[in-house]
């Protein structure tokens, strides 16, 4: 009888640690410090906006919460310095090309995006296309009246991912044909655009809104649904007559598919909730970026349909490899 009795009662016992097992495992992670690798370098929209919420999950969490900068190469570093670690202490806070176009820009990579899990939604960055002064347009309409007068005589520089698609889906649905000039590093791309050398720009807004305000280029459209805080001056594409070149800039949090759903889930409630906090939008609009609210379904969604719009423009404008 004492046996059975003890039988059932170790039985019980080992049922409620099994069910509590998950429960006690995302009550007391983290246990050390926590990572986010950005692909972009220090000071960006992102990179900025990510330190903000490390910040306060540091506070939040009582351990300490770094932001480690791997810019470069379309991401693809920040991606495999994340899959290396791999330690339930490593996220990847990105942009949504990872996944949406990394696999059209380059042969092979040396990762599956179908092993990226996304996470949390936290900002829009802001892309925008720009022109030098010299050229002497102030509108998308009269870029494309003069790219058409000079068939092939304007050329155009674009930071890899979204702008390059940007503007390419302009060309092809303005009916116009511009020059590339390739850049490795793009800091010099604005000082030809300042002197009439190279004649258009896509990047992130934020970098573009000084030469703007200086007068030395003309911003003029933004990729995004709504216009950017930083220019509230500058139309989007859709206002500028051009609605399919509405990108928006989604970037947030990802996890690997098979990462613990008990983490998973705590990471989704506490960033969600920051998202959620006016002092973070207000410290993010200060940055050139925008809170981007909602669920991990949510994000999600929003990353396929950049895949989807993305692919599209690379089929219609993709030259066949030799």
């Amino acid at each position: 009888m004492v046996n059975r009795v003890f039988v059932a009662f170790a039985a019980a016992v080992a049922l409620c640690l099994l069910t509590a097992a998950p429960d006690a495992q995302a009550q007391t992670w983290p246990q050390r410090t926590v990572r986010f690798i950005v692909p972009l370098p220090p000071g960006s929209g992102m990179d900025l906006s990510a330190r903000v919420v490390a910040e306060r999950l540091q506070q939040k969490w009582g351990q300490p919460v770094v932001v480690e900068n791997r810019q470069g190469a379309d991401g693809i570093p920040a991606v495999s310095a994340f899959f290396s670690a791999r330690d339930n202490h490593t996220f990847l806070f990105s942009f949504g090309g990872i996944v949406t176009f990394n696999h059209l820009l380059h042969e092979k990579l040396p990762y599956d995006p179908a092993e990226l899990l996304p996470i949390a939604p936290v900002i829009d960055n802001f892309l925008g296309v720009s022109v030098t002064a010299l050229l002497k347009v102030n509108t998308l309409a009269e870029l494309v009246q003069a790219a058409k007068a000079q068939p092939g005589k304007l050329n155009w520089a674009a930071t890899p991912g979204l702008p390059v698609y940007v503007l390419l889906a302009l060309q092809r649905q303005a009916g116009i044909e511009m020059a590339n000039v390739p850049y490795r590093d793009f800091a010099p791309a604005y000082q030809d655009l300042n002197q009439g050398r190279l004649h258009v720009i896509g990047t992130g807004v934020p970098t573009q809104v000084a030469h703007h305000q200086a007068g030395t280029a003309k911003l003029l459209f933004v990729t995004n649904r709504e216009r950017s805080p930083q220019v509230p001056d500058v139309p989007t594409a859709r206002e500028a007559g051009f609605p399919d070149l509405t990108f928006e800039g989604v970037s947030g949090v990802y996890g690997w598919r098979d990462m613990p759903a008990e983490i998973r889930q705590r990471m989704v409630a506490d960033v969600a909730a920051i998202v959620a906090d006016p002092v973070f939008r207000a410290r993010a609009l200060k940055v050139g970026t925008v809170p981007r609210p909602g669920t991990p379904e949510e994000f999600a969604a929003a990353i396929e349909a950049q895949r989807k719009q993305v692919a599209a423009i690379h089929a219609a404008t993709a030259k066949p490899r030799p």
